[in-house]
């Protein structure tokens, strides 16, 4: 029995944490630490499912976040084979999740404080409807696409032109990390909690509560980010 055989064979205990995320979790840590080497081909979805006792979908959740973080790639009819066998330092395209999360708040708090003194009417009913779509929709890829849609109409509310094309250029690798949380973590509802009560202080033109409120997501976020991809962030 080779290396692979023996591992499929250990049983495996998943807690009740998220267990799309703790496969995920260890199929990172098989990835980073070499034992699945860079070219090599993950076990089937059937193999990996039938090993942590899961369902097929939930594996391939997991699947579906170790590409978005550019570890592994699917090849229709193939398989999912791995592309980087080492390193922490988890990328969203051009940019680290680090990077994406330091630089994140020095942009989207201000942008939130003069959004509350700057939006216009218009801007305000389509930040509310944002949130009533968000609050509504229970597909991954279009609430995702809705949270790209919700950070990018506040920096243009802004009206601060530096801040709208920061935000422009970011907006992508903000949607992967987006799609990662929303795959893994239970954070879909607390995000639309979070964006309710930005959207309200800028409601209410309270330029202190909406960058409080934007500071608090983008704390939460961070910490998400931090426990499902094992990178400590401050």
């Amino acid at each position: 029995m080779n290396d692979l055989e023996n591992w499929l064979s250990d049983s495996a205990i998943l807690s009740r944490k998220s267990a799309s995320e703790l496969v995920f979790e260890e199929l990172r840590n098989l990835i980073v630490s070499g034992r699945f080497a860079e070219g090599s081909k993950l076990p089937s979805e059937a193999k990996l499912a039938a090993k942590y006792g899961v369902s097929r979908p939930i594996v391939r959740e997991a699947l579906r976040s170790l590409q978005i973080l550019g570890l592994t790639e699917t090849r229709t009819g193939s398989g999912t084979y791995v592309l980087a066998a080492g390193g922490g330092d988890i990328r969203y395209g051009d940019y680290s999740a680090r990077d994406l999360m330091e630089a994140r708040p020095f942009v989207e708090v201000s942008a939130a404080g003069w959004a509350a003194l700057r939006r216009s009417d218009d801007e305000l009913s389509q930040l509310l409807r944002l949130c009533d779509q968000m609050e509504e929709e229970e597909n991954t890829e279009a609430w995702v696409r809705l949270d790209s849609d919700f950070h990018g109409l506040i920096a243009e509310a802004s009206k601060n032109a530096v801040f709208r094309d920061i935000v422009d250029d970011v907006r992508e690798a903000m949607a992967q990390q987006s799609g990662l949380l929303t795959a893994l973590g239970p954070r879909r509802q607390e995000s639309n909690e979070e964006h309710r009560a930005i959207v309200e202080a800028i409601r209410e033109g309270a330029e202190a509560e909406a960058q409080a409120a934007m500071e608090i997501h983008l704390r939460k976020v961070a910490a998400a980010v931090s426990r499902i991809i094992g990178i400590e962030l401050r």
